[in-house]
């Protein structure tokens, strides 16, 4: 069969023959038990829903199996036997151009240059899935190969519950991941209801198809390792930023440290990840003892280098030797997915990796009590160099917060706060998310580089020519991503799909998308996806990180959020997506995303222009009435360019009446 008649057939009337396990792909770790034997059953019943009851009694030893040996039923049998990855968009069988970039943007998710977890169709952070298993996928594709312009696709937690009569301005796709009654979102509730197969982890991008490997995450980290030695008045240049993690989103930090021009030291425990962000050139160097590092280092320093290393091992063994050895650290933070502490996103000290994850399936209650323990030490040795100097930020993976619950000493006096920002708090908030300046991505559906390098051009000169009248307030901000831009090719940023991300208002948002969508109605480039990172101005409420710099007292309302979703969806973006759980843990967060295709057309240009003014402002707007400067002059000055938009400001209160 063609690779179009595949994607048509969906779930094949003939079983495919079993698969055996790729030892050389890098699997998920084992899920803890959790189910009861009635619930193992419940979860077989709902597994075999997707099949004839002709191949229930084949299906069923073998989907037991992989309960009981992963802790999941992923269906391995179908997989597809076609390589995955982003192809052009002609390739692609369908009736609808906008759902034919939906597929290109899911098989770039499940890529295997892309995802963490491939098999398991986990995309990033250890448990950020796009389906829960094989036939979600295989069935979610034919529906897009189905669908016209009049049609909506409905996604629950990667279940594709149908194709919906709509209209052709409707979103095409609508997802919501693990959206769960409030009371249910403890980590053990999103395990049970995973294990049974009725919820999913969307992560922020991984569910919402819209990342793009490490480079969403790279452009962030550059801006924020940037913006965090400016803080401390310092050089990048040959000062030196220790942290860890090297997986789907963290891999991104030692690139990242190279393009703001510093010495990066970035600890990682799994020898796999390590060996490939190593052969992707996304680390300059592997280093597996504390002797050598700190002789690596010490060289480092001497030469001003710019240079990333990683240090295949714990953490915690980098800050407690650099202690002890006295090696100054200027930037530090952490990047393991404590946001799934017990299930394989934090690893703990003195534990061989093969260890810690027998332990992790095996013996839970040990491995959580190991994980809190090394959390203690880590926070300790942080501690102790930040009494030295060193000026260290929560990137918002739930650290502090995990540190805390393990009964670390990273509380603030007031026994309240935590004793260390989060990098939204000092850095990304009021220089860029309070200013309206976000993660814009874009993406040529074509798969051609050159189109990528047309978009690259077109984007610079944009904001080449905003920046001429742009206030003084956002210079820092345009310069920055100018320099990004046109740093872009030479930096080597793709992994999978022909994609770039910068930082930008809703002005060069618009400005940009509408470039764009000329050039392709000139015949100069093909179809361009447009989409963000949730992590954005307006479309995610997290407490502990996107909105952790709103003092209002209503950081941990999710409003804005929900709006945001709502509003995208009938002011023109393709797909939206509302998510449980991105970033910082199941339960803290409510996070929303979209995606917009451009083809060209009057109609794509006028959809940009609503939608992108309102993905951008409302966030600006939640952040001004919560009394943020940097916000309330930005949605004066929007209110300035567009009429129509009538904010309500707050009214400031002399602190001495109080």
């Amino acid at each position: 069969m063609t690779f179009q008649e595949q994607i048509q057939q969906g779930i094949p009337s003939i079983l495919p023959s079993k698969k055996e396990y790729d030892l050389a792909i890098n699997h998920a770790p084992k899920r803890k038990e959790i189910l009861s034997v009635e619930e193992k059953k419940l979860a077989l019943k709902n597994a075999l829903r997707y099949f004839d009851p002709k191949h229930h009694a084949e299906l069923i030893p073998e989907f037991s199996e992989e309960l009981e040996t992963y802790g999941r039923i992923y269906m391995y049998r179908l997989r597809p036997d076609y390589r995955m990855y982003a192809r052009p968009i002609d390739e692609y069988p369908g009736k609808s151009v906008q759902a034919k970039a939906i597929m290109h943007m899911i098989q770039n998710n499940l890529d295997y240059a892309v995802a963490q977890h491939p098999h398991e169709l986990i995309t990033y952070g250890g448990n950020g899935a796009v389906f829960q298993n094989w036939a979600q996928y295989l069935l979610t594709m034919q529906y897009l190969s189905e669908m016209t312009d009049e049609q909506t696709l409905t996604m629950y937690s990667g279940h594709p519950m149908g194709l919906f009569p709509s209209h052709t301005e409707a979103p095409r796709v609508v997802v919501t991941n693990g959206m769960v009654i409030p009371n249910y979102s403890k980590p053990d509730d999103w395990e049970k209801m995973n294990a049974l197969g009725v919820s999913q982890y969307g992560q922020m991008t991984a569910g919402s198809y819209m990342y793009i490997g490490p480079q969403g995450i790279v452009h962030g980290t550059t801006i924020t390792v940037l913006n965090g030695f400016r803080k401390i008045k310092q050089n990048p240049e040959g000062n030196l930023f220790v942290t860890s993690g090297l997986g789907g989103m963290s891999g991104a930090q030692p690139k990242a440290g190279n393009i703001a021009g510093c010495i990066t030291v970035c600890a990682e425990v799994n020898p796999k990840i390590t060996k490939i962000r190593h052969e992707q050139g996304w680390i300059n160097e592997i280093v597996t003892s504390t002797e050598e590092l700190v002789k690596r280092v010490h060289t480092a320093k001497a030469n001003k280098e710019v240079v990333s290393i990683a240090y295949l091992g714990n953490v915690v063994d980098v800050w407690e030797c650099f202690d002890k050895e006295n090696i100054k650290i200027d930037l530090g933070s952490d990047q393991t997915s404590l946001h799934n502490p017990w299930a394989g996103g934090y690893y703990p000290v003195g534990i061989s990796f093969e260890e810690a994850n027998d332990m992790m399936a095996n013996n839970p209650e040990l491995f959580k009590e190991k994980v809190q323990e090394t959390l203690r030490r880590h926070a300790t040795a942080i501690n102790k160099h930040t009494a030295k100097g060193t000026y260290f930020f929560d990137y918002g993976n739930a650290f502090l917060l995990e540190a805390s619950r393990a009964g670390a000493d990273v509380m603030a006096e007031n026994n309240i706060d935590f004793k260390y920002p989060s990098y939204v708090q000092d850095i990304m908030g009021p220089m860029c998310f309070d200013y309206g300046f976000g993660p814009f991505r874009w993406v040529c559906t074509s798969g051609k580089p050159e189109d990528l390098q047309k978009t690259d051009t077109i984007a610079s000169e944009v904001l080449e020519e905003m920046a001429k009248t742009a206030p003084n307030e956002i210079q820092q901000q345009m310069q920055d991503n100018i320099k990004w831009i046109k740093g872009a090719q030479e930096n080597k940023l793709v992994v999978g799909s022909q994609a770039r991300i910068l930082y930008a208002d809703a002005e060069g948002r618009i400005k940009i998308a509408e470039a764009f969508n000329q050039a392709i109605a000139r015949g100069e480039i093909g179809t361009v996806v447009l989409g963000r990172d949730h992590h954005d101005v307006s479309g995610t409420d997290s407490p502990y990180r996107e909105t952790s710099n709103i003092y209002d007292g209503s950081r941990f309302t999710a409003d804005m959020a929900i709006q945001n979703v709502i509003g995208d969806s009938f002011r023109g973006a393709t797909w939206v997506s509302i998510h449980n759980g991105g970033g910082v843990g199941w339960g803290e967060v409510i996070n929303g995303g979209f995606g917009m295709v451009l083809d060209g057309s009057k109609e794509a240009s006028k959809r940009l222009a609503s939608m992108l003014f309102w993905d951008v402002n409302n966030g600006i707007s939640r952040r001004s009435w919560a009394r943020n400067d940097e916000a309330i002059f930005a949605i004066k000055r929007a209110m300035e360019v567009q009429p129509l938009l009538k904010v309500t400001l707050p009214n400031i209160v002399d602190e001495s009446l109080l």
